[in-house]
């Protein structure tokens, strides 16, 4: 496709436009509900979360493979 800067007004309101158009649809919901779900999701999920608990070091992709010697 074309590059966003070689686009008319035109066809970039029509653009914002479709979405627009498409968030509509979306349905809303008070965010003190959603919040609250959102809160109750999280702390169902806790014991599973990495972020929350850490990985253990054998299965830790990113762990540094064995540190530097000076010798």
């Amino acid at each position: 496709g074309r590059m966003a800067q070689d686009m008319t007004e035109k066809e970039l309101l029509k653009m914002e436009l479709d979405q627009l158009k498409k968030e509509v649809k979306n349905e809303r919901q008070m965010i003190s509900k959603t919040g609250k779900e959102l809160k109750e999701y999280i702390e169902s999920m806790a014991g599973e979360d990495p972020l929350l608990k850490g990985v253990p070091e054998d299965k830790n992709p990113f762990k540094e493979k064995g540190g530097c010697t000076i010798s």
